[in-house]
C-alpha cells in the first residue's frame, strides 16, 4: 500500500498504523486457516511448516499489540474498524488462501505484503518534518523493528521454499 510520499499528522499516522493491524490480522487469519487445511497426519510429518504458521501467528499478534500501543499515545480519533477493514480488503482482498499454489507461496507473499507497507510507512514518516504526539525516534524504531522481523519471515519462508523444489 502507497502511503503517500509523508506522513504529516496525528490523524494520518492512526489511520496507517490501523491499516497495519488489519494486514496483521490478515497474516494471522491465513496461517491459522493454513494450519487448519493441514491433515492431522501432515501436522506430525511437516514440522517445519507448521512452526512456520504458528510463528507467523503468534508475531502478527504481537504485531498488533505494538501497533494499539503506538495508536494509544496519538492524539487523534480513532477510525471505525470498519471503514480500516474495507480499505485493507480493496488494497490486499483481491486474493484468498486457496488462490495460491500452495501455503508457502501464500505465505510468502503476505510476509513481503506487510514488509512493503512498513517499509513504505517508514519512508513516510522520514519523508515528514511533521511532529507527532508520540516521540518521533520510538516510533521509528518500533516500525523498523517490525519490519525487520516481516523481512525475517519473508527469509525464513524462502529458505523452506528453496530446501523444497
Amino acid at each position: 500500500m502507497s502511503v503517500g510520499n509523508q506522513v504529516t499528522s496525528d490523524h494520518q499516522l492512526a489511520r496507517l498504523l490501523q491499516i497495519g493491524i488489519v494486514l496483521e490480522e490478515v497474516v494471522e487469519a491465513r496461517a491459522y486457516h493454513h494450519y487448519q487445511s493441514l491433515a492431522e497426519e501432515d501436522r506430525h510429518l511437516d514440522a517445519e511448516l507448521e512452526e512456520l504458521l504458528e510463528h507467523a501467528a503468534e508475531e502478527s499478534a504481537e504485531h498488533r499489540e505494538q501497533l494499539e500501543g503506538l495508536i494509544a499515545g496519538l492524539d487523534a480519533e480513532s477510525i471505525p474498524f470498519e471503514d480500516i477493514e474495507t480499505l485493507v480488503e480493496a488494497k490486499y482482498g483481491q486474493t484468498k488462501p486457496e488462490d495460491f499454489d500452495g501455503i508457502l507461496y501464500d505465505q510468502l507473499c503476505n510476509e513481503e505484503t506487510a514488509y512493503k507497507f512498513y517499509d513504505d510507512l517508514i519512508d513516510g514518516i522520514e519523508a515528514s518534518d511533521a511532529e507527532f504526539s508520540i516521540d518521533r525516534e520510538q516510533l521509528l524504531v518500533a516500525l523498523r523493528t517490525i519490519r525487520e522481523e516481516e523481512a525475517d519471515g519473508v527469509e525464513a519462508v524462502t529458505k523452506i521454499m528453496e530446501t523444497r523444489e
